[in-house]
């Protein structure tokens, strides 16, 4: 990153995360159809802020509760790891997506167009849109699309999830054409993640079509985007931060700072990565070391996340939204499914390479102790192999290893929540994620009691949280 960038995050961005998103974009949000007192350039940082609080803040950390990558242990964050949710538990959630995200995006695109930018400056707004639409209907399933976002629709109609994944690979396309003319150019000092560059936001919004093609189990057509996914690390979406408040890493500051003591790291997914521990994941061609110390360290409450300098959630840490390993995985698991064994194996050692060199880990590079991620071959998934202890067939044992893989790997983002569900009755390769109470997993997030009273299209009766969304049914 340019170094404007840190300067900017602790001058404007951080301070309007503290702040909801404060005076930078408080105004205008009142009237979208009248955005006459700030410019496109100040709208879309705002839209970019409002993609970190919906991704890395209370959302996130409810969905790894519900993933089991977390555990609380104190006030509220007890209850939710007891899933002992109500519909007001939700609320902010809701306004992080559609009042932070989603509505600062779509007005971003009206003014860019409104000051003749069309071109890079909307496709970056739809990319941006797409993010934070696609989020949510994932974690909500039915949810308002055509009329969100708009004042005149003061109760707007909720679309069916299915019919939203589609419009979103519409809205993919359209922002990569838009993107591809080299025309709308932004101001500088506009896009925190890119600085306005085309080529990483089209690799991005491919990266997002592989996504939610993924999510509706259309492997072939996920695989097929994800080839024109990000192509390396420098190219990941992460939202830069700095060591100081308020423009550290937000689960820094709720883990080092707000609450320390409130939430846990899970033992279930503690125990994956522990080297000492009986339920280990790692092999004689797999050595976790490194990532452990890297994601975890121990407080007076348990294992908890690392906060510190040198830990995965530093102040310092960047956070990803959309990131070269991801694709990488997607194009490894629909690489299986749609193709053949091969084909998966070969993308999942693609992965394999990059973590040697320390991958996406935050200061861990290749000369770190405990970092061993050689090449598997087949003969490692056969029945008895070190990647098939369970002697399933051979591509289910590759798929278990892929869906695993995803699982350390997406810690802390709201797409982990997304594979259990989806992953969910396939028995033989899903992480065994286990219930925290009773014998079943959550299956979404609530809609949120502001919006049931509000909103007479909120759908009737309202799903339960243990329903599954409709793409997963």
């Amino acid at each position: 990153m340019k170094s404007f960038i840190k300067t900017y995050i602790i001058g404007i961005l951080y301070i309007s995360i503290l702040a909801s998103c404060g005076s930078l974009v408080e105004g205008l949000n009142e009237n979208p159809n009248s955005p006459t007192s700030s410019p496109y350039n100040f709208v879309l940082t705002g839209a970019e802020v409002g993609a970190i609080m919906l991704h890395e803040g209370e959302t996130a950390r409810k969905a790894n509760i519900f993933s089991g990558h977390l555990e609380g242990i104190d006030r509220q964050h007890l209850g939710f790891s007891e899933y002992i949710v109500s519909s007001g538990d939700f609320d902010s959630q809701w306004d992080d997506a559609y009042v932070h995200a989603i509505r600062n995006a779509l007005v971003a695109e009206e003014l860019a167009i409104e000051e003749g930018r069309e071109g890079i400056a909307t496709g970056i707004s739809k990319v941006l849109q797409a993010l934070s639409f696609g989020t949510t209907t994932s974690l909500y399933g039915d949810i308002p699309f055509d009329e969100a976002g708009f004042i005149e629709f003061e109760n707007p109609a909720f679309n069916a999830q299915a019919d939203v994944y589609g419009k979103l690979q519409t809205l993919l396309d359209d922002a990569i054409i838009e993107l591809q003319s080299g025309e709308g150019r932004l101001v500088s000092n506009t896009d925190f993640y890119f600085e306005g560059d085309a080529n990483p936001w089209i690799e991005v919004a491919y990266t997002l079509k592989a996504r939610y093609h993924l999510h509706t189990g259309n492997y072939t057509e996920a695989y097929q985007a994800a080839t024109n996914g990000i192509s390396s690390n420098d190219n990941s979406m992460l939202v830069p931060h700095v060591q100081a408040q308020p423009g550290s890493n937000l689960y820094n500051q709720f883990f080092a700072v707000a609450r320390p003591n409130d939430i846990k790291i899970s033992d279930f997914f503690e125990g994956m990565m522990n080297p000492s521990s009986g339920d280990y994941r790692g092999n004689a061609k797999t050595d976790e070391t490194a990532r452990y110390n890297n994601y975890f360290r121990t407080n007076n409450s348990g294992v908890t996340v690392n906060t510190n300098n040198n830990g995965y959630m530093a102040a310092a840490a960047p956070f990803p939204l959309v990131s070269f390993a991801e694709n990488l995985l997607i194009l490894a698991e629909t690489g299986l499914r749609s193709n053949d064994f091969n084909t998966g194996l070969s993308h999942l050692n693609e992965f394999r390479t990059f973590m040697r060199s320390g991958g996406y880990l935050y200061n861990v590079d290749e000369t770190s102790n405990g970092l061993l991620y050689d090449d598997y071959v087949a003969n490692d998934f056969q029945s008895g192999g070190i990647a098939n202890t369970d002697n399933i067939s051979q591509d289910d044992a590759l798929l278990k290893e892929i869906l695993e893989e995803r699982y350390i790997t997406l810690f802390g983002q709201i797409e982990s929540f997304s594979d259990t569900r989806r992953t969910y009755d396939e028995q033989n390769v899903r992480v065994q994620v286990p219930p925290n109470t009773g014998n079943e997993l959550p299956q979404r997030f609530l809609y949120p009691q502001s919006e049931i009273d509000r909103n007479d299209n909120t759908p009737s009766p309202i799903p339960d949280f243990f329903e599954k969304t409709p793409i997963n049914q």
